[in-house]
């Protein structure tokens, strides 16, 4: 395999990778970012630690699905990430009214 024919299968990993994300995010209440993966989950919990001085975070996350192109799985009943790192949290916006996705609002 040439690095030619890795680099386009690598693109069309994420392309697809991103296709799933896209149809999938509005399952979830949360997007987890840390510095190694991209997590959406319904239920995360954030304790900071402290071993020896040195602060780190345990994040917890049930019904979650992981920005990872080469997991055969994507989704996870629980997650546990520990990290010296950041992580960031945001609440996704869950609108209360989804109109259809085509145009035929016609029953």
């Amino acid at each position: 395999m040439s690095a030619e024919d890795l680099e386009k299968y690598e693109t069309e990993m994420e392309l697809t990778l991103y296709k799933e994300y896209r149809d999938i995010v509005a399952q979830f209440s949360y997007v987890v970012e840390t510095e190694r993966r991209f997590y959406l989950a319904n239920s995360v919990d954030v304790a900071p630690r402290n071993a020896d001085g040195e602060v780190y975070f345990e994040v917890r996350m049930s019904d979650a699905w992981v920005w990872d192109m080469y997991r055969p799985a994507r989704f996870v009943k629980n997650v546990r990430v520990v990290t010296f790192k950041d992580v960031n949290i945001e609440e996704l916006d869950t609108p209360d009214l989804r109109l259809p996705e085509d145009d035929n609002f016609s029953g």
